[in-house]
Formats: structure tokens, sequence, C-alpha cells
């Protein structure tokens, strides 16, 4: 599970961004016949390598491109469409790498082999496109052939992009022209980006920062061929809990401490990117956080250093925090910020004491921006104010000033065009809460002024994220027009999201609607068209039009109901992107409401097979990941569009085999966020209950052969269900955690240790029950998962557990594959397993003699 404040490979004011983001837009996608022994020529094919794949109705589908993304020009007049490479191959996925304190880096070229938690391997683009927007004039980019580019980053400016590139000996960096498309590899660059923040444009938007691997670099330490002598860990006694998900990829000797100092050594560099000219800074060091300051002169870097911890990974490790200036002279200036130590015992969803969050002041030159817990970074501690926040100018002599505290914990500042105007953002975990003001930061004693207050839970009134635009230097700002800013949001709504463009008052509060997607599409805003606030860019999609780029116009005020748009606005193509499944629009897909035993509001999507017909039962699959709430008025609120161009993957693709699908079923856990586990196993059963009920009660789904499947926390659910219920012929749980004894520290929501609730986690681990569990379970599981919470040891456990008590059960580890499986051929095998699986154990299932039980909860 993902911190609210810890965002990833963005630049710094864009990562504060998108962390407010998860808290303003939380919480938070003919009937083929089934296979049967007679495999065709690619499944006998791929059986001799030991994989196995899925019929070629589905092959075919998998194989075919996915859509691109667009990525607009900060000057609004060109995009780059990016298309992702969905599945790699099983060699790549393969490459040997070493597991360095929560990062995985291949040895032989610096890159990093996982994505932020290690859920996944770091994605390639298989193609870019060039678009003016003027006259949609599309232009291929010419990527390096067999490599794996990354996603573009713009010049401020539009007029260049950069990307890194995987190569196989380094990770490269190419330019491209902004007007042209042209691309070229910049000589003599080989990136470091184990700690992230490898590449990012200057001010003057001419010359990318970047962290290089250092020239000359003797080979890495070999491993001693004897042991130097035994691991060792001790504790004085102190009381402190490093949270569960802060235990991943952890080093566990001196060598591994040799091996991470090597691979995250970084020379800082500025590169031109006209002559390709390559100037150092400083000296090679172990720099994780490296951000620019607004003015291009003032560099804030965060330095690793020792000791180093066994238990945690690298961002818990001690720092040094400084301010370097005079960047491209000789001899630079440095300026000590701060010295933060070893953070190992931070409370479970905590926060280290000392300096953190740093940001630069949009607005202002260099003016440093960061928090301090009051609390000792615990939620437990009641305390009048959690944070303070301060703020620290150039030259960065005199003492911090402290800003404001903040009740709850700081999340971070969105700077608007007045200098001095600001949103901040603080959270309250305890109570799924969060509170938003506006706050002039020069003001002595700054005044915060309340103006968004509301559970974060709350998707019907979320009123969206603020609009941006790129300042010539770089910095990131709310796009602002007199005291007004601009909102753009999902749009949840009983009917689904509809994305909206709002026009918010910051003096009035008064809010006006310019935009909403209409109910038969599923249209968001992505920019302004230029500086003209009437004309923008939207991305648009339908249940049978792929994706594409429209321009929109907005025109006269009309009479509008309450929510919808207050302006008549037309929309013209400007990309024209073809179907590339034209065979999954014979899926049909609809909303479906419906109720829980105790009244609460509940919703999926069911998805039909191509061919079917109304009226008629099929067997059925239930998909669901179940989420916390700390209010029950909001759990049921919908979420997602049934308007959206159908894609299918991983379980989807199963509508292909025959089955209908119950997709992402409302599976509320609500309760108070610190004990809402005690219930967690009624409502669980009460959950899928509800939506097994009313997919029988339309006619679809055929009450003797219905399946459940779930990933991570979902398979989890799956397990529980196939265990404490009869609802379910068969599961299919993937990439689960199936004994919570094992996660001691937390887990989802749970802030309590095993120790304080020792009842609640083994009511919600099956393996404690597997003497219990006699339907069909199938087992997947990715054998170099990351993730804390699902170790493979996981999956192991369960199997031996169900078969040494009679059960059914099988176990599939998918080698190299991380917790979202990312190999085309680890697919294929994940789609032939559940196809096997449910058309045995579901499907063709013998059903004469099948009870209709009712549920039974396990006591």
């Amino acid at each position: 599970m993902q911190s609210v404040w810890s965002v990833k490979r963005l630049p710094k004011s864009r990562a504060v961004l998108m962390s407010l983001s998860m808290l303003l837009l939380a919480p938070a996608s003919s009937i083929a016949t089934s296979m049967d022994a007679q495999p065709n020529a690619a499944t006998a094919s791929a059986a001799l390598s030991g994989y196995n794949q899925p019929p070629k109705n589905i092959l075919d589908v998998m194989h075919a491109p996915s859509p691109p993304t667009a990525s607009v020009s900060p000057t609004q007049d060109m995009m780059l469409l990016v298309s992702m490479q969905d599945y790699p191959s099983i060699s790549r996925v393969a490459t040997p790498f070493l597991r360095l304190a929560g990062v995985r880096v291949e040895s032989k070229n610096h890159s990093k082999h996982d994505t932020p938690g290690g859920y996944g391997i770091t994605p390639c683009a298989s193609s870019f496109e060039l678009v003016r927007i003027a006259d949609g004039k599309q232009t291929p980019v010419a990527l390096p052939e067999g490599a794996c580019p990354g996603v573009p980053i713009w010049a401020a400016d539009g007029k260049h992009f950069a990307f890194i590139n995987i190569a196989a000996e380094a990770v490269e960096l190419w330019v491209g022209d902004g007007m042209t498309g042209a691309v070229h590899r910049v000589p003599g660059v080989r990136l470091n980006p184990m700690l992230n923040d490898e590449l990012q444009w200057m001010a003057d938007q001419k010359t990318l920062l970047v962290k290089l691997v250092p020239d000359g670099m003797p080979p890495p330490p070999p491993e001693p061929l004897i042991p130097s002598g035994p691991s060792i860990q001790e504790t004085d006694g102190s009381k402190g809990q490093s949270s569960t998900y802060e235990n991943r990829d952890t080093l566990g000797n001196k060598h591994d401490e040799d091996l991470f100092d090597y691979y995250a050594t970084s020379q800082l560099a500025l590169v031109d990117v006209s002559s390709s000219v390559i100037t150092p800074i400083g000296k090679p060091g172990n720099y994780e956080t490296v951000d620019l300051a607004p003015d291009g002169q003032h560099l804030l870097v965060s330095t690793i250093r020792k000791p180093y911890s066994y238990v945690t990974t690298y961002e818990r490790f001690p720092k040094t925090i400084e301010v370097w200036s005079a960047l491209t002279s000789e001899q630079i200036s440095k300026q000590h910020i701060a010295s933060n130590p070893l953070a190992d015992r931070v409370p479970i969803h905590g926060v280290p004491v000392g300096p953190r969050a740093f940001s630069w002041r949009a607005t202002d030159p260099a003016s440093l921006i960061w928090a301090e817990a009051l609390d000792g970074g615990d939620w437990n501690v009641k305390v009048p104010a959690r944070d303070k926040v301060l703020m620290l100018k150039a030259p960065f002599t005199s003492p911090a000033v402290e800003i404001t505290r903040t009740e709850q914990r700081y999340v971070g500042f969105i700077w608007s065009e007045q200098p001095s105007l600001a949103i901040l953002t603080e959270y309250d975990n305890n109570r799924h809460w969060r509170r938003s003001f506006t706050i002039n930061v020069d003001e002595k004693p700054a005044k915060p002024r309340l103006f968004w207050d509301m559970s974060t839970d709350e998707k019907y009134e979320n009123p969206g994220m603020p609009v941006t635009r790129q300042l010539a230097n770089g910095a990131w700002v709310m796009r602002q027009d007199g005291d007004a800013i601009y909102l753009s949001g999902a749009g949840a709504s009983p009917d689904g999201d509809r994305p909206f463009l709002d026009r918010f008052n910051f003096k009035t509060h008064k809010v006006e609607r310019l935009f909403r997607s209409d109910k038969t599409s599923y249209e968001r805003f992505l920019s302004f068209n230029g500086s003209d606030t009437q004309t923008f860019l939207t991305w648009s999609q339908s249940i049978t039009d792929t994706p594409n780029a429209f321009a929109r116009t907005l025109g006269k005020a009309i009479t509008a109901p309450k929510g919808e748009a207050a302006y008549a606005s037309t929309s013209v193509a400007i990309t024209h992107i073809p179907d590339p499944t034209p065979e999954v629009r014979e899926i049909k897909k609809r909303l479906v409401k419906y109720k829980r035993a105790d009244g609460l509001d509940l919703s999926f999507t069911l998805y039909t097979p191509p061919g079917y017909k109304d009226g008629t039962r099929v067997p059925t699959i239930l998909y669901a990941y179940p989420l916390d709430y700390a209010d029950a008025s909001k759990a049921g609120q919908v979420t997602g569009s049934q308007a959206t161009f159908t894609r299918l993957r991983q379980y989807k693709l199963l509508l292909l085999a025959g089955y209908a699908i119950i997709d992402n079923a409302a599976f509320p856990i609500v309760g108070d966020p610190k004990k809402a586990y005690d219930t967690y196993m009624e409502q669980l059963v009460a959950d899928a209950k509800a939506a097994v009920n009313e997919a029988v009660r339309l006619g679809v789904a055929d009450p003797d052969r219905i399946g459940v499947t779930g990933h991570s926390h979902g398979a989890l659910m799956t397990a529980n269900l196939v265990t404490h219920s009869d609802l379910f012929r068969a599961g299919v749980a993937t990439s689960g955690s199936y004994n919570k004894t094992l996660t001691p520290f937390g887990f989802q929501s749970e802030q309590r240790s095993v120790w304080e609730a020792s009842d609640v986690y083994r009511k919600v681990s099956p393996f404690f029950y597997a003497d219990k569990l006699k339907t069909p379970l199938l087992i997947v599981h990715g054998a170099d998962d990351a993730n804390p919470g699902t170790t493979p040891l996981q999956a192991s456990k369960l199997y031996e557990a169900i078969r040494g008590n009679g059960g059914t059960t099988r176990l599939v580890m998918l080698p190299h594959e991380p917790h979202w499986y990312t190999a085309m051929e680890s697919n294929e095998q994940l789609i032939y397993e559940m196809i096997r699986w449910f058309d045995k154990y579901v499907k063709n299932a013998d059903v004469k003699n099948a009870a209709s039980k009712p549920v039974a909860v396990t006591p």
C-alpha cells in the first residue's frame, strides 16, 4: 500500500500535485469454446518450453497493440501519443538483478528492474507519435530499435522532449525536437536511475540535469568466496515498529552494503542539448533527491549516508540535506540544511521525525519548504497539531521561519500564479479525512482559510484537482484568471464517472461548471489550448470508440440542472486512432446497483460475453478488491465508467471463453479505521452474497456455476470467500497474502500490530482455516514478488496447508515475475490456468446434485 505522500519518479512540484490528487480524487478498472485437451499448434509449441497458451481468439487480443495516451506540450501546440508495451518477453523479465534496499538493479547496465514499491518491471514505450494540435498532423518518431524507451519529458518551452532508453549496456539519454519529432542519443551519457531523479530540465530549458554513472568506475565488488563473518543485527530494547511494507528487498550483509554503495553512486552533471557538452557538478555520491529551485541556480540535494539498516529500504537510511549553488562554476557552494538519522522505527502509517517533505516554493526564486512532525510521527498520539511547516529563503544562512502548523498530517502546497497565495492540504488517517486551506505564506502570522473539508471516501462531492500550467522556468502553478482557478475531476456520480471542468472563485467560493462528459462517453480534460480558456483539449472514448484527442470550444451559457455544464460546447477530433481489437466490441457491459443485507448501497459492472442472449444463464466470475471506509454513507458511492472503451486484460479475457464477469464489485469494509478489520469477515461475505444474488436475479449468472478471483488483497478475499461461504464453485487467487501473522506490523489500513490484535490477524487469515477449505482453489504467484505483504512464501504455505488437509488446489509459481505479472508468456500462462480451472470446476462442473445452500460463515 503506497503512502499518500510518497510519489516517485516525478518532478518534485508534480509529485506534490500527484500526492494531493490521491486525496482529492480518492479513494481510490459469438461465445468462444473453452480450451480442452486438444491443443492448437501454438499451444503445443509453447508447451515444449514449459509455458501454455490460451485459445487463439484470446491470444489475438493479448497480442494486439494497446491504444496510446496523450502527453500535451507545456506550450499546448503539440502532443505526443505514447504507446506502452503491454507484455515484454520473459527474457527481459528474467534479466538478472540485484536486490538493494528496496530497489532492484540490473548490474549490466545500471537500469532499474522494478517500479516504485516493487510491483512491476520498468515499462517500455513501443511508439511515440508527434501530433500538431492545430491541424492534427501526425509524425511518427523513430525510436531506437530493440531497446526500451521511457515516457518523454517535455521542456517548458515545448522545443524539446527528453527520455531515457534502456539499452543493453547503459541507460541512455535521448532528446527529441518538439516540432519535427527528430530524436538523437546524447553521446557519452550513462544515466543512473537507481534512486530516481535521473533526468530533469534546468530553468533555461536548454540544459538537462542528470545523474550519471561515474566515469572510470571499477568492476563491482565481487562476492567473497569465503564469508567475512556472520550477518549481525542488534536492538537495544527501545520500542519502535517498522511497517510491514518497508521490509522490501532489504540489505543482508556487508557485501550487500558494498553493492548498494557501488550502484547508488552517481555523478551529477549538466547536459547541453544542443552541443551535447557534459559539465560535471560536484563529486560522485549516493544522491537520492535532486530538486532544482525555480531560479535554476540552487539545487536541493539529499545524500544517503551510513549506517544502513537491514530491516527497511533506502528511503529510511540516514541523509544529509544540502542546498548547492553556483552550479555552473568549478567550485560549487553547499549550505547544510539538515542531517536526518536512520529512521527504522517509524510507527505504522506514520512519518519519521525531523525535516521531511522538502519542496521549493514555485513562485519564489529559491525558498525551501518542509514539514516536521510534532507527534513523533505517530497517528496514535493526541496533540493539538501534528506538523509544523517551515520556510527558509536563500542564502539559507538564517534560521527557518515557521509558516503554520497543521492539525493533521501535512501533505503539501499547490502554488497559484500570485506569489504568496497557495493551497495547503492536510490529511487525517484516523478519520479518512482531508482539509484544504488557502494561505498567504508571507502573512505574519499566516492565517489559513478553510475551503475544502471532507472525507477522503467522498466521491460524489469531490471538487477535483486544480488545473496547472508550467512557467517558463519549469515550475508548476495553478492556472489562474483573476480570482478564479480551474478544477478538473473524475466526476463520480450514481451513474458512474463523468469527468468535469469547473471554474472556482477563491474569494466567493462560487463554482461554475464549464464542461461535463455526457452519459454515453467518457471524456476527460487534458489541458487548455493555449492562452484561450474558451478552448481546451480532451481525451474522449466510448464503449465503441477508441480514445482520441479532441478540441472542445465553449459556447453560450445555458440553463442546466445542478451538476451539469452551464455552457454549450462543440468538439472537433484531432486524432483518429483505429480500433486494435474490433472483435471485443461484441462484449456488452452495464452498471448494476443493488443493496447489501444491511441496506448499504453497492454496485458492479456486469460484462456479458460475445454473442450473449438476454435471459440466458452463463457461468460467471466475480472479481473484486475490498476497500476500507470510515463512513458507511460513502462506501456505496459508484466509481468507474461503463462508457469507456472496452479493453481486455487478465481475468476479463475470460469473457472470450464464454464467461460473464461481475467486475469491480463493491466490497466495502466499513468501520473505525483503527479497528475496521474486527468485522472484516462478516462484511466480506455479506458483500459477496449481495453481488451474487443480484447477478442471479438479473438472469445472467447461473447460481450453480459461479467462480471468484482477485489479486493481492483481492486474493486474500478470494481465499476467504471459498473458505467461509458456499457461494462459489471455485476460486483463483493471484499474488495474495494468506497468513497475516507473517505481516505483523500492519496490512492495508490496519494500524495495529499482531500483538495488539492477534485475534483479528488470525481471523482474516485463511491459512488457519485450511482444514475447512474444500472448494477448489487455484493459487498463482510471481516467484520474485517484492511486495513484503505478499511474499511467495504466502502462496506455497497456503498450498501446503490445503494439500495436507485434503483440499483441492493447484499452485502455479510464475518464474521471475514481480507482484504484477509482466511477461507475455506469464500472462498467457495465467489465462490458460484460469480457463482450465474454471472450465473444470465451474463451467463443466456436475451440478445435478449441487445444493443451493445459504451462506455459512465459519465461526
